[in-house]
C-alpha cells in the first residue's frame, strides 16, 4: 500500500503551509487528495481490510501527534519551520532510498525485472525538479533531500544498462 508518499504530501503541505510557499501548497494538496483516493480505492478492494485498517489508522495517529507537536509545542514560528523542514527532509530522504533494498536481488539475479523504468525516469525528473527549485529558493530543506532521488535514479539507470529487462516470453507478438 502507498502510505508514505500521503505522509509525505501531508508533510511537505505544512511545511509549505508555514512557509506560505504557493507551488508547495499546491503540489502537496493535490498529491494528498490523490493519495487519499488512492488509499480509499485500495481499502475498497483490499482482501484484508482489518490489518489495512489498523495501519491507516495507526498512520493517521502519527500524522495527528505530528501535528499536535509541530502547531502546539512549537510555539515559535522560525523553530516549526526549520523542526518541520529537517523532518520533511529525512523522510524524503527515507522514500528515495527505500527502492535501493531491491538492488541486492537485481544484483543477484542480475535481473532488472522487480524495477520499474517509468518510476524511474519520473523519480529521476521529480527530484531534479525540486532540487533546482530548492536551489533557486536557497531552501535547504527542499533542495538537500530531493539529491538522492537524483542518485537513487540513476543508479537504477545503470543496472537497467547492466541488466536490460528481458521480455516476457510467454507472451508472442502479434502479426499486424
Amino acid at each position: 500500500m502507498s502510505l508514505p508518499p500521503s505522509c509525505s504530501n501531508l508533510s511537505w503541505l505544512g511545511y509549505g503551509t508555514l512557509k506560505g510557499d504557493g507551488t508547495l501548497i499546491v503540489v502537496n494538496a493535490v498529491g494528498a487528495v490523490l493519495q487519499t483516493l488512492y488509499i480509499l480505492v485500495y481499502l475498497h478492494y483490499c482482501p484484508r481490510k482489518g490489518a489495512e485498517l489498523l495501519q491507516t489508522a495507526a498512520l493517521l495517529g502519527v500524522l495527528l501527534l505530528g501535528f499536535g507537536y509541530f502547531w502546539l509545542l512549537v510555539p515559535n514560528i522560525e523553530a516549526r519551520l526549520q523542526q518541520l523542514g529537517l523532518f520533511c527532509s529525512v523522510f524524503t530522504i527515507s522514500m528515495y532510498l527505500s527502492p535501493l533494498t531491491d538492488l541486492a536481488r537485481v544484483i543477484q539475479t542480475k535481473s532488472t525485472q522487480r524495477l520499474s523504468f517509468s518510476l524511474t525516469i519520473a523519480t529521476l525528473l521529480t527530484s531534479a525538479s525540486w532540487t533546482l527549485y530548492g536551489f533557486r529558493l536557497s531552501d535547504p530543506y527542499i533542495m538537500v533531500p530531493n539529491v538522492p532521488g537524483i542518485l537513487t535514479s540513476f543508479i537504477r539507470l545503470w543496472l537497467f544498462w547492466k541488466y536490460p529487462q528481458e521480455q516476457d516470453r510467454n507472451y508472442q507478438l502479434l502479426q499486424t
